[in-house]
C-alpha cells in the first residue's frame, strides 16, 4: 500500500510542477493573441479531449508525467497560414511577447515554489538562513582546526557564504587536495581563517566528506517572516542549482550525485515518512529545480528557444531553420542519453 501511495504521490508533484510549467506558457500565449491548438495535461494518447469556447483542444493525456502547449509557429511559419492570419504565429510576434511566452512557464515553477514555502513558514514557522554552527563534535576536524560552536562561517576556500545552502554545498565540493579553507566570525566578533582536512566516510556508497560541524535553524514565526524566509529560500535554491551545474562542468561534483525521476521516486518516498511539511518542501524544491534546468541555455529547453531568440535579436534575422532543428535534436539526445544513465544509477543505487 505504501508503494502505491509514493507512485502516486509521486505522479502528482511531478504532474502538477509540469502543468503549472505549460500553464504559464498557455496563458502568455493566449494573452499575446498567439493562435493555440492544444493544451495538454500528460503525454502520450489522449483519454479525453474537449473544445473550449476559445477553439483550442484542452485535453487529458495517458502518462500523467509531463505536458504541452502547440502554439501556432513556434519556432517558423507552420503549413496553417491560409487558415490562420500570419500575427498569431509565435515567430511573428514582437521579440519581448515571445520573451515573455518563452519565460512564463519558469516564473510560473518560481512562483508556485514561493507560494508552497510561505505556506510552509506560515504553518510550521520560517527557519532561518544564517550559515551558523551549532555544534562541533570534540576531536572531529572542524574541533582541531579551532571552528567552535556559535561562529558565523564567511568564507568557505575563498567563496563568500551566504546562506546554510551555500554552506553545506561548498563543503560537498571536492578540492584539490581535500584541505579546506573555511574564515569564521568567533561569537566575540573576531575573525578567523582556519585549514580543516575532513574525514572521508562512505553513505550509500559514496565517499563524503565529514567535518564534525552540526548547524541548526532557528524557527520564526508570523507572516513577515513566512514572506521573508519564502523569497531567501527561493534565490538560495537557485543558487545551489547554478553552482551545482557549474561544478558538473569542472568535475568537483559528478554525474552520480545527481538524481532522476527514480531518485526523485525514493525522496518522495523518504518525504512521505517524515511528514506533510517535507513533502511540501521537496515540491516547492523541485519546482524551482524544473525551473532552472528548463531555463539553462541549451537546446531543446525553453532556455535554448530564449538563446536563440537573442541571436536573431543581435543579427536582425531568424537562425536558420535547418541549423536550430539539428541543434535542438542533438541536445534533446544528449539530454535523454543523461537521463538514462542518471536513471539507471538510481536503480543500482536502490539494490
Amino acid at each position: 500500500m505504501g508503494t502505491i501511495i509514493n507512485i502516486l504521490l509521486f505522479l502528482l508533484i511531478l504532474g502538477t510542477l509540469v502543468t503549472v510549467h505549460e500553464f504559464g506558457h498557455f496563458i502568455c500565449a493566449k494573452k499575446s493573441g498567439v493562435h493555440i491548438y492544444e493544451f495538454s495535461i500528460g503525454m502520450g494518447k489522449a483519454i479525453k479531449t474537449f473544445k473550449g469556447k476559445d477553439g483550442i483542444d484542452y485535453s487529458i493525456r495517458m502518462l500523467p508525467i509531463g505536458g504541452y502547449v502547440q502554439m501556432a509557429g513556434e519556432v517558423y511559419e507552420d503549413d496553417d497560414t491560409k487558415k490562420i492570419p500570419k500575427e498569431k504565429f509565435l515567430c511573428n510576434r514582437p521579440w519581448y511577447q515571445r520573451l515573455i511566452i518563452l519565460c512564463a512557464g519558469v516564473f510560473n515553477n518560481f512562483l508556485l515554489a514561493v507560494i508552497l514555502l510561505f505556506t510552509i513558514a506560515c504553518i510550521w514557522g520560517a527557519p532561518t538562513l544564517k550559515p551558523v554552527v551549532y555544534e562541533v563534535e570534540e576531536g572531529a576536524p572542524a574541533a582541531e582546526a579551532g571552528i567552535q560552536s556559535g561562529d558565523t562561517i564567511l568564507k568557505i576556500n575563498n567563496k563568500k557564504v551566504t546562506t546554510l545552502d551555500r554552506m553545506q554545498l561548498l563543503l560537498l565540493l571536492k578540492d584539490k587536495d581535500n584541505t579546506y579553507e573555511i574564515q569564521v566570525k568567533h561569537e566575540n566578533g573576531e575573525k578567523e581563517t582556519v585549514e580543516v582536512t575532513p574525514n572521508k566516510v562512505e553513505i550509500d556508497g559514496q565517499k563524503v566528506n565529514r567535518f564534525g560541524i552540526s548547524t541548526k535553524a532557528t524557527i520564526r514565526k508570523g507572516v513577515g517572516n513566512a514572506f521573508k524566509y519564502s523569497f531567501q529560500k527561493l534565490v538560495s535554491v537557485m543558487d545551489q542549482m547554478l553552482i551545482t551545474v557549474g561544478n558538473l562542468f569542472t568535475g568537483k561534483i559528478s554525474l552520480n550525485q545527481l538524481s532522476g525521476p527514480v531518485g526523485i521516486y525514493s525522496v518522495v518516498g523518504e518525504s512521505r515518512k517524515s511528514g506533510i511539511q517535507n513533502v511540501i518542501y521537496l515540491a516547492a524544491y523541485l519546482s524551482i529545480n524544473l525551473g532552472i534546468m528548463n531555463i539553462l541555455p541549451i537546446p531543446a529547453l525553453d532556455g535554448g528557444h530564449v538563446l536563440f531568440l537573442f541571436i536573431e535579436m543581435i543579427t536582425r534575422k531568424k537562425v536558420n531553420e535547418k541549423v536550430e532543428a539539428v541543434a535542438t535534436n542533438i541536445f534533446f539526445a544528449l539530454l535523454m542519453l543523461l537521463m538514462i544513465y542518471i536513471s539507471i544509477h538510481d536503480i543500482i543505487k536502490l539494490f
